[in-house]
């Protein structure tokens, strides 16, 4: 997984211009990042077709705000371009639920949660 420094809304809309992408939002304090961190090498060998995109919410607070991330951990794909899908809440996040809403978006071309 890629890490991600700090980077404005701009910048990650040219990062994020070709291919599939999933930003993951974390913040090194979050108990259910660190609850959901240990399976997400296995969501990303299981979802291989998407860049997984790491970045530290605390480091990324504009960031955040822009796109509407107020809860963590959250999931946001992306692809050329394109918000596909969100799972983006203050829950705790099961890799169950991580996987079910990737596979929406392959079966769906989209999901929101």
């Amino acid at each position: 997984m890629e890490k991600l420094s700090v980077m404005s809304k701009i910048a990650l809309d040219t990062k994020l211009k070709q291919g599939k992408y999933v930003l993951v939002f974390m913040a090194d304090w979050c108990p259910d990042c660190h609850f959901i961190k240990p399976h997400l090498p296995e969501i990303e060998a299981d979802f291989s077709e998407y860049h997984f995109i790491h970045i530290d919410r605390d480091e990324n607070i504009d960031l955040a705000q822009d796109l509407n991330i107020f809860g963590i951990p959250s999931f946001i794909a992306y692809q050329d371009g394109q918000e596909i899908g969100r799972l983006v809440n203050k829950e705790r996040k099961t890799k169950a639920e991580v996987e079910q809403f990737l596979n929406n978006i392959a079966t769906n071309g989209s999901a929101d949660k």
